[in-house]
């Protein structure tokens, strides 16, 4: 065996059985299935200027998309279980069961679990198949396939998100691989950002403890062959790449016909970067979320760099919004919903900001802070913009 197999930095474990494959002696790969678009079921007016939508995430990414879409204040029912409490808040003996039951509750926390795939939503129940558990805080665990309805007032990015969730059926899965001699990496594209799902890793050199290089790419078809992607983009420095592509176009053909090879100077994040940057994902997936961020905060920074139209921090965004000069507003997702609840530390209505410079005429993008243009917004404040004009 070449070396030692990693997931996100540690051994990894399938969290389905079904999924499992066997990647040398004791370690097993996390399959990536091919995700389609989240289902919106229903949209309904209700009381209050508020809306229902009823929503059937169905993958990872809608999860993700969700917590974004979910603030405190929202009202969020579905089917879940639930220990029978009662009023004097001793739990009734159920032998360890609990009873199947619609809550509604009125949010006050949201969790994303990216590993264990799953959104937690909490909050007070408001209503119930079980009059007698009105009052009590419960925590819905929402999972894919799950349907649930969300009742609020929608702000318009938190529409964009559900229309992005809902049309990413349309976008393949791509794993980007970069390698280089004596290690190779594995990530997989997802609307969060970038997974890495492997990386392999050993000695190389001359002696009694050296390893042939087929050894690696050995491992590094393994890995690719349990990946259920559409496309794979092949990177990294010197010749490696070459040589692991005919590597695998011998022994795993099929894999082969998915691979696209793009020159990088890294490996790693590093590579996964410049690959972005390049536009590779997009020719195969179209324009991903996380390229166009990448060509913002690019933009954003040269403009800066130069001293030109540009303008970050909360002070210099609104500023420039009552003056009408925002073209595209930049701002963190976990900011903006730090801002709109009772944490926020800026001295200004963010959600006046963003109706501001879009009846003004700009567009808003909302970064995520999950990769690393968001976390390069996140180091000029969390909110930028790029300007029509540059403000005195």
């Amino acid at each position: 065996m070449y070396g030692c197999l990693l997931v996100s930095g540690k051994r990894i474990h399938t969290t389905s059985t079904s999924d499992r494959g066997t990647v040398g002696d004791d370690t097993h790969l996390l399959a990536v299935g091919n995700s389609s678009g989240m289902q919106i079921k229903d949209r309904e007016r209700v009381e209050g200027g508020r809306e229902r939508v009823t929503v059937v995430p169905e993958s990872v990414d809608d999860l993700w998309h969700l917590q974004y879409v979910l603030e405190p204040g929202d009202r969020v029912a579905g089917d879940t279980t639930r220990r029978i409490q009662r009023d004097d808040d001793k739990m009734r003996d159920t032998g360890g069961q609990r009873e199947p039951m619609w809550v509604a509750i009125a949010v006050d926390t949201i969790e994303f679990h990216k590993f264990a795939n799953r959104l937690r939503v909490g909050g007070e129940i408001v209503a119930c198949s079980r009059e007698d558990q009105l009052g009590f805080h419960h925590t819905l665990n929402v999972e894919e396939r799950e349907e649930i309805s969300i009742e609020k007032r929608f702000k318009p990015d938190q529409n964009q998100r559900l229309k992005e969730a809902e049309a990413a059926t349309e976008n393949p899965d791509v794993a980007i691989v970069t390698v280089e001699e004596g290690q190779a990496y594995v990530h997989t594209v997802a609307q969060y950002g970038t997974d890495e799902r492997a990386s392999i890793a050993g000695p190389t050199g001359k002696g009694e403890f050296a390893r042939e290089r087929s050894e690696l790419f050995a491992e590094l078809t393994k890995v690719l062959k349990r990946l259920e992607v559409d496309a794979i983009i092949l990177a990294g420095p010197g010749f490696t790449k070459q040589d692991a592509l005919k590597y695998i176009e011998e022994n795993a053909s099929e894999v082969a016909e998915l691979i696209t090879v793009v020159d990088t100077a890294s490996v790693g994040d590093r590579g996964v970067h410049e690959v972005l940057k390049r536009g590779a994902v997009a020719d195969v997936q179209q324009e991903t979320r996380i390229e166009s961020e990448s060509e913002y905060i690019d933009e954003l920074m040269k403009r800066i760099a130069e001293g030109a139209k540009a303008a970050y921090g909360p002070e210099q965004v609104e500023k420039a919004a009552e003056y009408g000069a925002i073209e595209r507003l930049l701002v963190l997702d976990d900011r903006l919903r730090q801002e709109r609840g009772p944490d926020g530390e800026w001295n200004l209505d963010i959600n006046q900001l963003v109706t501001t410079a879009e009846q003004k005429g700009g567009d808003v993008t909302v970064f995520s802070s999950e990769f690393p243009p968001g976390q390069q917004l996140s180091n000029l404040g969390g909110i930028a913009a790029l300007l029509r004009y540059r403000l005195e």
